[in-house]
């Protein structure tokens, strides 16, 4: 803080002493340098991810997404109703196109060879997807579409909002936006899944089909700890990532 000396007479004093003091300087100087951030602009820079992180992560989505391109594509041939038949060939396409989304995201994470992290989670994910593509028969709609619409689209929008909540808003920002578009298709399709379902169990005995393979899937899904593994949705503690940005507590 800056200030002046100066000498004033002391009021009320005796004649000729006088008081020796500061006064304080208030003149501010005022800045030119335009701030980094516009003043509407609330955005944080750390995000709750590396860089390698997002990569694994950004991998793990564009397999789980080819997998489940390839799997309603395979079934599109085989179901016989031609309602599901329908939507099972528009969602292909979708997941098609966010196995793309993520394939060209991998060389902006500095992974030039976006196969090297095209993989699984762990074998547990692995299994999963052996288990929810093993339906074949024709007369097993209802497990296919349990499969996909009660267990794995749920856990897709799950792992995509985390990511998109808890990554930064400035240097992931790529991501964020293929994940908005990519989480619209997600809803859609688990509702008009979901409407199918509900329009196939119709007796006690498609009840109990699909809730003993939806129990089975679910069992495999946890064990492989979600799409992209333990702590799929956070753990719960507050971590460090790379860099010192401190994350965001969450919840499994």
């Amino acid at each position: 803080m800056g200030g002046s000396l100066i000498a004033a007479p002391v009021g009320g004093g005796v004649d000729g002493f006088v008081s020796v003091g500061w006064m304080t300087d208030t003149t501010e100087i005022e800045s030119t340098a335009r701030p980094p951030f516009a003043p509407w602009d609330r955005r944080d820079i750390p995000g709750s991810f590396s860089v390698d992180e997002t990569a694994r992560r950004v991998g793990n989505y564009k397999w789980t997404e080819m997998k489940l391109f390839e799997a309603l594509g395979g079934w599109v041939a085989t179901v016989p109703e031609l309602d599901v038949k329908m939507r099972l060939g528009t969602h292909c396409y979708h997941h098609a196109w966010h196995a793309d989304l993520w394939h060209k995201r991998l060389p902006e994470l500095r992974e030039m060879k976006p196969e090297r992290l095209t993989v699984p989670a762990n074998d547990a994910m692995e299994r999963f997807v052996e288990a929810m593509t093993e339906p074949e028969a024709p007369e097993l709609t209802i497990e296919k579409l349990v499969g996909v619409y009660r267990v794995l689209i749920p856990r897709f929008i799950a792992a995509y909002t985390y990511h998109r909540n808890n990554t930064s808003e400035i240097t992931d920002a790529p991501t964020i936006r293929s994940i908005n578009f990519i989480l619209q298709d997600e809803f859609d399709d688990w509702r008009d899944g979901e409407m199918l379902l509900q329009s196939l169990i119709t007796t006690p005995d498609h009840v109990r089909r699909a809730a003993e393979h939806q129990a089975k899937l679910e069992a495999l899904m946890v064990a492989a700890g979600g799409i992209t593994g333990p702590a799929r949705i956070g753990s719960g503690n507050t971590t460090t990532t790379e860099g010192g940005a401190c994350c965001v507590s969450s919840f499994r």
